[in-house]
């Protein structure tokens, strides 16, 4: 079922992550949070940008462990630890940011 974004119909996969990555766009993330609930904040768009910078350079998904620990390396130990990130993303730092990053579902991720 599509998400629609700016007025265009955006393919996802059943468990809601985009289909094409170069449709995303923030307001993708917006559109996103807004179906569960959930504000973006300026931390939450420090992590989101983040991953989308990690996959151009990985081109992966990175798992919430590799997630933490690469976050811990750029953005200091108070941001780069799990509590921090499931407070911003409590259904999972990893499925959930990754999502609204417009990246496919991390690997190992259930």
């Amino acid at each position: 079922m599509p998400i629609e974004v700016n007025g265009k119909q955006l393919e996802v996969d059943e468990e809601g992550y985009l289909a094409n990555l170069n449709d995303w766009e923030p307001a993708v993330a917006e559109v996103m949070a807004a179906a569960e609930d959930q504000p973006l904040t300026s931390d939450h768009w420090e992590i989101i940008n983040f991953l989308r910078e990690y996959y151009e350079e990985y081109q992966i998904a990175p798992a919430v462990r590799v997630l933490t620990k690469a976050v811990g390396k750029k953005l200091g130990k108070d941001k780069g630890n799990s509590k921090y990130l499931y407070e911003l993303f409590p259904y999972g730092p990893g499925k959930q940011a990754c999502k609204y990053a417009g990246l496919p579902k991390p690997t190992g991720c259930v």
